[in-house]
């Protein structure tokens, strides 16, 4: 069965920088998107930025778009999300999420992560 894992969250100054990662196992993700999702306190969960495995394809919600960028390393199966110039309005609990290419949603999710960055 499909397992993301996410690591690397934590508390940050404003105009800081975090890693994430996610450890995907269970099957090949070849032909998967991966994807990075947050949840803000009191808000819904909400799309960040997807990279398709097979060919490192990649996009961004407008908000991120110059500050994050997300990457993936086939050899270790991970998929990672470089956030530059945090803000405030980052904090948010970031998903790691996965779906085959020709599905249109992500079901296959991790247990999320706390990212606060303070001001």
């Amino acid at each position: 069965q499909v397992q993301l894992v996410e690591s690397g969250g934590g508390l940050v100054q404003s105009g800081g920088s975090l890693r994430l990662s996610c450890a995907a196992s269970g099957r090949t993700f070849s032909s998967y998107f991966m994807g990075w999702f947050r949840q803000a306190t009191g808000k819904e969960r909400t799309f960040v930025a997807a990279i398709r495995w097979s060919d490192g394809f990649t996009y961004y919600v407008d908000s991120v778009n110059g500050r994050f960028t997300i990457s993936r390393d086939n050899a270790k199966n991970k998929v990672y999300l470089q956030m530059n110039s945090l803000k405030p309005e980052d904090t948010a609990v970031y998903y790691c999420a996965a779906r085959p290419s020709t599905a249109k949603e992500y079901y296959h999710w991790g247990q999320g992560t706390q990212v606060t960055v303070a001001s």
